[in-house]
C-alpha cells in the first residue's frame, strides 16, 4: 500500500527484513530439531545461530536471486555466505521451500491479525463511549431514508458497537485458524524430514503443526481470514455510512471534526465535507476486492502450484495495511465526532409528531377499532401532515372518528417521546453487559 494509507508498525510486519528475518528463525530451529534427532552434526545447528541479529544483505540476495529465479534458494546461498559453506551443509535439510514460504505467511498474518485487534479494541472503546455519552440523546430513526420512530443516538453507536465486537471475535477465531506451520517436505509426507521437526519449529515459533499438509498449508485458512477481513471492512463502511448521511446539510446531526486551518474546498469556502468517512468506504472496497482471489486461492492442482503465490504477495500486506489504517482512522472519526442533540431534536419534531402513528394506530385497535379502520384513520391524518404541513396531533383531536374511540388526553398520552426510550436500558445491558 501507499504510504498515505499505511501505518508503519503493520507495514514493518511485510518488510524484507521480517521477512528473511523469519525465514532465517525457520531454518535455525529446524537445523536444532535435526540436531536433536541425530540428523545432523551438533556444532552445525549452533553455527546457525550465528547469523541471528546480522542484518541480511536485502541487494545481495536479490542479485543471487536474478540468477537463480529463485527467493528461497537466494537467500539460501546468501546465509551461506553469512556462516560459511561446512556450517550451511545441513541447512533445510529435507525442507521444501513452501516449508518456509508458509510458515512465514502464517506467522505475518498472525502478528497483522494481533496489531487488527489493537485497532478494533481502539474502534470499540470509542464507540462504547460515545453511546454512554448519548444512550439519551434522542433522534429519529430512519427506514428506506424516512423518518420512521425515535431511537437515540446512544442506540446507533451502541448497534455499531456489538457489530465491530461480533467481528472481534471473528477475527480471533480466523487467527486461531491459520496460525500454523508446515515443516512436511516436497509433498507433505514427511519422507526426508521427522514430524518432530515441524512439531520443534512450530513450538519455537507458537504455531500449531498443520494436521496434514500437501506441499502447501491449505488455503481454505487464509480464505477465512481474508473473507473475515472484508467483513470487518464492511461494517467500517457501515459506520461511515452513517456519519455520512448525518452530515448532509439537510440533516446535520453530527459531523467530522473540522480542525482548525482545515479547507473543504478549492472552489467553496464554506464546505465541510466528511472527507474521512468516504476515504473509509474507498477503502472498505480494497479490502474487500481481496476476498474473492483468496477465496479462488483454495483450489491448487494436486499437491501444489503457484497460482496463489502472486495474489498472497499483494492481498496479504495490501488487505492487512489497508484495514488496519482504516480501523484507525474510523476510530479517530468516532472519538472526536461532533454530535448536535438541537439539531436531531428539530428533525425529530420536523413533521409535527407525525412520527408517533404506530403508537396511534395501536391504541385505535386496543379501544376496539378494527386494524383496517384503525389504519385508515390514522393514514388520513398523517397524509394531510405529508402534504399540507399539518399538525399530526390537532388532525387526529379534530376527526370525530378518531376521537370517538379515543379520548383527547388519550391522544395526547400516545405522544410522550419517553415511551420510545423506556427499554434503552435493558438494551445497553445486553450490549455492554450489566
Amino acid at each position: 500500500m501507499i504510504p498515505r494509507y499505511s501505518r508503519p508498525e503493520m507495514v514493518a510486519i511485510w518488510s524484507a527484513e521480517t521477512r528473511f528475518d523469519l525465514w532465517f528463525l525457520i531454518e535455525a530451529h529446524a537445523c536444532d530439531a535435526q540436531a536433536a534427532l541425530g540428523v545432523i552434526p551438533k556444532e552445525n545447528a549452533e553455527a546457525i545461530w550465528r547469523a541471528k541479529g546480522v542484518k541480511f544483505d536485502i541487494a545481495r540476495i536479490e542479485e543471487i536471486e536474478a540468477v537463480t529465479k529463485h527467493d528461497v534458494i537466494a537467500f539460501l546461498t546468501h546465509l551461506a555466505e553469512i556462516v560459511g559453506p561446512d556450517a550451511a551443509r545441513f541447512v533445510h535439510q529435507g525442507m521444501t521451500s513452501s516449508d518456509v514460504l508458509d510458515t512465514t505467511l502464517n506467522l505475518q498474518l498472525v502478528r497483522a491479525a494481533d496489531l487488527l485487534l489493537a485497532g478494533l479494541d481502539r474502534v470499540l472503546a470509542a464507540l462504547k463511549a460515545r453511546a454512554h455519552e448519548h444512550k439519551d440523546t434522542l433522534r429519529i430513526g430512519r427506514s428506506h431514508g424516512i423518518h420512521a420512530e425515535p431511537t437515540t443516538m446512544g442506540l446507533t453507536f451502541a448497534r455499531f458497537f456489538a457489530e465491530m465486537a461480533r467481528n472481534r471475535a471473528r477475527l480471533v477465531n480466523a487467527r486461531a485458524e491459520v496460525a500454523t506451520g508446515a515443516i512436511s517436505g516436497a509433498v507433505g509426507t514427511f519422507a526426508n524430514i521427522d514430524p518432530a521437526v515441524e512439531a520443534h519449529v512450530c513450538k519455537m515459533l507458537g504455531l500449531l503443526p498443520e494436521p496434514i499438509s500437501t506441499q502447501v498449508i491449505p488455503r481454505d485458512r487464509h480464505a477465512m481470514f481474508f473473507a473475515t477481513l472484508g467483513v470487518i471492512a464492511s461494517s467500517i463502511e457501515n459506520v461511515a455510512t452513517e456519519i455520512r448521511h448525518m452530515q448532509r446539510t439537510e440533516v446535520l446531526e453530527a459531523e467530522e471534526f473540522f480542525s482548525p486551518g482545515q479547507k473543504g474546498s478549492s472552489a467553496m469556502p464554506h464546505k465541510r465535507n466528511p472527507v474521512l468517512s468516504e476515504n473509509l468506504t474507498g477503502l472498505a472496497r480494497l479490502v474487500r476486492g481481496m476476498v474473492i482471489p483468496a477465496l479462488e486461492n483454495v483450489t491448487l492442482w494436486h499437491e501444489r502450484d503457484i497460482s496463489h503465490s502472486s495474489v498472497e504477495r499483494m492481498i496479504g500486506p495490501d488487505a492487512t495495511i489497508t484495514l488496519d489504517f482504516a480501523l484507525h482512522r474510523l476510530a479517530g472519526v468516532v472519538e472526536k465526532l461532533v454530535v448536535y442533540p438541537e439539531n436531531m431534536a428539530r428533525n425529530l419534531d420536523k413533521f409535527k409528531g407525525l412520527v408517533m402513528s404506530q403508537r396511534v394506530l395501536l391504541a385505535l385497535t386496543q379501544a376496539g377499532v378494527s386494524r383496517e379502520d384503525a389504519y385508515r384513520l390514522v393514514q388520513r391524518a398523517a397524509m394531510k401532515v405529508w402534504e399540507t404541513g399539518a399538525d399530526f396531533k390537532a388532525e387526529l383531536l379534530a376527526d370525530p372518528e378518531v376521537t370517538a374511540a379515543l379520548s383527547a388526553e388519550e391522544i395526547e398520552a400516545k405522544f410522550d417521546m419517553g415511551y420510545h426510550t423506556r427499554h434503552v436500558d435493558t438494551i445497553f445491558a445486553r450490549v455492554f453487559g450489566a
